[in-house]
């Protein structure tokens, strides 16, 4: 009785995460789209997400696509002397509709903020270029039918930056996204206060403790902070205890290689989706034709749903 009571427990269980799933993506969503800055660029986080969603639906047919650009703004704003005088910021603005038209996407996680201010002190002017720019995505991707899920900007780390005040600017910024939530009803994800709480927190014990070691740049565990929220917002509240994406996937009897895979695979359609929607930023490396990648892809996923199957 107490086994057929544990089977049904189980059974229980799982059927119930199936279904918060379905109430956060629905069966319908093929295409997922991360825009963003550098943060996102990187991807660690890109990649914890899309490794824990195969684990836990392995069947499922469905495509993450990375097209975040490092540097970027949502605001159109570009501080003096942008990288040595090389080039101003990239703009969302002039290559939105190319990434939209050609991804497709049925949701979209959108970062922005963490350039927007240009690491000067809080001006309401650049705020309300912030906003505008911000209010402009939305419409956009509301407009295709496609799912927007904004994210607040991650904490900026003044011991470790070189920009005072700025700490607060993104600390307005992230306020002003989260009251969207209630003003408009807007699907917004707070990153800003778990990594803010998590660095004052160690740095009590370890002066020398950073998330990110030039101040913006986060490391793995910032990206799992990251990648943390964004489970949870879709309805995985149990990735909350753990310390790392492989802790997390304790099921998987190697999950590390299986990151390692998602984490290669990521990098490699990310330069070629940048490449196909005609990004001009320069120094980024030029990515594999688009049906090349994606050919390249199919195979890797292979490989990922091997490990996942031998769980």
């Amino acid at each position: 009785m107490e086994k057929l009571f544990r089977i049904f427990l189980v059974s229980w269980l799982c059927l119930l995460q199936s279904f918060l799933f379905a109430q956060h993506i629905s069966s319908a969503t093929k295409k997922i789209v991360f825009l963003g800055n550098s943060i996102t660029w990187a991807g660690m986080y890109v990649n914890d997400v899309e490794g824990y969603l195969r684990v836990q639906y392995p069947g499922r047919q469905f495509d993450i696509i990375n097209v975040g650009l490092p540097s970027e703004t949502v605001s159109g704003l570009s501080e003096p002397g942008h990288a040595d005088g090389q080039f101003p910021r990239p703009d969302l603005h002039e290559r939105l509709a190319r990434v939209l038209q050609q991804t497709k996407p049925d949701l979209v996680f959108a970062s922005y903020g963490m350039n927007d201010g240009i690491y000067m002190p809080f001006d309401t002017g650049r705020f309300q270029k912030f906003k505008e720019g911000i209010n402009w995505l939305h419409d956009e991707v509301e407009q295709i039918g496609a799912r927007l899920i904004h994210l607040t900007p991650p904490d900026y780390d003044e011991v470790r930056g070189k920009s005072i005040g700025y700490t607060n600017v993104l600390d307005i910024y992230s306020g002003w996204l989260l009251s969207k939530k209630k003003s408009s009803k807007w699907e917004v994800i707070d990153i800003h206060t778990p990594m803010k709480k998590y660095l004052l927190h160690h740095r009590k014990v370890d002066s020398t403790f950073a998330l990110a070691s030039d101040g913006v740049h986060p490391g793995e565990v910032g990206h799992w902070i990251i990648a943390k929220q964004i489970l949870q917002h879709l309805g995985f509240k149990k990735v909350a205890k753990f310390t790392d994406i492989v802790e997390s996937l304790q099921q998987i009897p190697d999950a590390a290689a299986l990151i390692k895979l998602v984490a290669n695979r990521q990098n490699m359609l990310r330069d070629a989706w940048l490449t196909a929607t005609k990004h001009i930023r320069p120094g980024l490396p030029i990515g594999l034709p688009l049906k090349e990648a994606e050919s390249k892809a199919n195979e890797a996923l292979q490989e990922i749903e091997a490990l996942i199957q031998h769980k």
